[in-house]
């Protein structure tokens, strides 16, 4: 489901708690299993964290950069993932990681699923910050059909049930500019990780 413009008025201090959370645990540029480096800048927070190394895909309470546990999820965030759940039919979603990606021009997400979480049953919400994007919106394999889905600043989607294997990605992002992010554009994924 689609939320349009549904986190636009929580923006601001939206960005603010990703700007604290990363100073704590600074954005990087993981690496895939096969070595490639990720093009989209990654971080977390909560009380698990999405990694990707050589050793493959996995959450990890620990930063490995730090080698210090992730910073605690900030309030506005599991209030509005949980808010955005409910809205999307998910009632009680509370979320125990949010994976932050930082989306420069030319960065991507190619079509994947999100599979590392331990329960499937809860769903996967996607908040959008920043320069627009187009989502990739496939099926359960990858070689269904991609429908494209363009996100504005603001907008939430939510997904889980039959979709919740649903294969998605982003297409490059094109350069721009906003207000609030210059010419960037940031994504919130919160999942029930543990």
């Amino acid at each position: 489901m689609l939320l349009a413009g549904f986190a636009a008025d929580r923006a601001s201090e939206l960005l603010a708690a990703v700007s604290a959370v990363t100073q704590i645990a600074p954005f990087r540029h993981m690496v895939t299993p096969g070595g490639w480096p990720m093009s989209v800048a990654m971080t977390n927070c909560g009380i698990a964290g999405w990694v990707t190394d050589r050793s493959g895909y996995r959450y990890d309470s620990v930063d490995p950069q730090t080698s210090s546990p992730w910073p605690a999820m900030p309030t506005c965030f599991a209030a509005l993932a949980s808010a955005a759940a409910a809205a999307g039919g998910f009632l009680g979603f509370q979320p125990d990681a949010c994976l932050i990606n930082r989306y420069e021009p030319g960065a991507r997400l190619s079509l994947h699923q999100d599979r590392n979480e331990g329960d499937f049953d809860q769903p996967i919400v996607s908040v959008s910050l920043g320069l627009p994007a187009i989502f990739l919106w496939g099926g359960r394999t990858r070689q269904d059909r991609v429908r494209r889905i363009p996100l504005l600043h603001g907008d939430v989607v939510v997904w889980g049930g039959p979709a919740r294997l649903t294969y998605h990605g982003i297409n490059p992002l094109k350069i721009g500019d906003h207000p609030l992010t210059s010419g960037v554009r940031y994504n919130l994924t919160f999942r029930k990780a543990l």
